[in-house]
């Protein structure tokens, strides 16, 4: 080591006097662009991962479905059941010949009103007529052998008590008298069958009705069918004066349509108007096509302004409440396993509760299984949902009553 000639220190001395400020201010500068970077780093990682875990927990929230939620209707206290009903005559039937002929003249046209007995019609049977005169004569002449035969087995009876004749003779001559008997019998028969036939030619009403088809004219041929050929109806008649009313009734209300049930009928062309019936018979058994019970709505009829064939809107009186809700059609779920409801059970859960329906009003439908009332029913739910999954209840705008 030197000493400096001005300052009187060594020279080494001096050298480490100047490196070591020097080399404190690197490492002071190494650490501040390391922090600088780490902060640079820290700054563009810090927020993507919250971004990440903010987009988890929207994507978490996302995944839960948004409800919207309603209460049961109550449905009405007084249960009437309006159904479609098909209004049918009380007796309806078509009226055939019994005999072969020619038209000669009819007497009702349709809309005719007739009672029971009236002359409908006038059939000529040229054919009838000669096969009766040929039988009348063939009965004459079985006649007139049985007499004859009666009184030659008579003789030979005489003369069989005197010994005169052999009794084979006489066992002869009371048999040709039975044989003649028998042949009067069947000539005899043949007349009524004939006569009966020819009595045919006149048609005349079987109860009181309407004329409500005539399928026949004046020298028209007329077929009965007796000889192969197809036989025609001359005439329809009903018997209007109480129609029966045809109602397909539900399976669920089938218990309670029962004969004696009071009911209302309504149609299109008398607005405002009710004409009174009564349930008076059912099927007794549901049907497989269409799950409904068949049942008889008679109805009194006595000016004949109801029309057979019309359609009537049916409203039976059902004689006691059914309890039902209402619910908008768009609550329903259609799956393979049946109709269901999705209902919220613990606040944030949905369950599918099976239901069944009742009447439908359009955009609302009854049930009439299925529910309490106490549900808070899901409405326009997701198609996949299912039960158990959680949901989240939409809050219900102000004034919305229905939720």
């Amino acid at each position: 080591m030197t000493e400096h000639p001005e300052m009187g220190t060594p020279r080494g001395e001096q050298d480490l006097f100047a490196a070591g400020p020097r080399s404190s201010h690197g490492v002071l500068a190494a650490a501040l662009v390391l922090v600088i970077v780490a902060a640079i780093v820290v700054a563009g990682i810090v927020p993507r991962l919250k971004a990440k875990a903010a987009l988890k927990v929207e994507t978490r929230a996302l995944a839960i479905p948004t409800v919207s939620v309603i209460h049961p209707k109550q449905g009405a206290p007084h249960q009437e059941l309006v159904l479609p009903g098909n209004i049918r005559a009380f007796t309806d039937a078509p009226i055939y010949a019994r005999t072969n002929g020619y038209l000669r003249k009819w007497y009702v046209d349709i809309g005719g009103h007739v009672k029971l007995g009236q002359l409908l019609a006038e059939i000529d049977t040229p054919e009838v007529d000669q096969q009766l005169s040929q039988a009348r004569a063939n009965l004459n002449t079985a006649q007139a052998n049985y007499r004859l035969s009666q009184i030659t087995a008579n003789r030979y009876q005489d003369l069989k008590n005197t010994d005169s004749v052999a009794k084979q003779d006489v066992d002869n001559a009371m048999g040709d008298f039975q044989a003649k008997a028998a042949m009067v019998a069947s000539a005899e028969y043949q007349v009524k069958y004939l006569q009966q036939l020819e009595s045919f030619k006149n048609i005349y009403a079987p109860f009181d009705g309407v004329i409500t088809a005539r399928n026949t004219d004046i020298g028209q041929l007329i077929d009965s069918g007796s000889s192969g050929g197809a036989a025609k109806a001359l005439f329809q008649i009903a018997a209007t004066r109480t129609l029966r009313v045809y109602v397909s009734v539900p399976q669920q209300y089938s218990q309670a349509a029962k004969p004696g049930l009071p009911s209302n009928i309504t149609l299109a062309e008398f607005p405002g108007r009710q004409f009174h019936g009564q349930l008076v018979r059912n099927s007794g058994a549901i049907s497989a096509e269409s799950r409904t019970l068949l049942t008889e709505v008679d109805v009194d009829n006595p000016t004949g302004e109801l029309l057979p064939g019309a359609y009537a809107e049916v409203h039976l009186k059902l004689p006691a409440d059914i309890p039902s809700f209402i619910l908008p059609v768009n609550a329903l779920i259609f799956r393979s396993e049946g109709l269901r409801v999705a209902t919220v059970t613990d606040g944030n859960h949905a369950t599918l509760v099976p239901i069944t329906l009742g009447r439908d009003f359009g955009n609302e439908v009854e049930v009439v299984a299925g529910l309490t009332g106490q549900e808070i029913v899901i409405t326009s739910p997701p198609d996949s949902l299912v039960s158990g999954e959680q949901v989240r209840i939409v809050e219900p705008a102000k004034g919305d009553s229905s939720k």
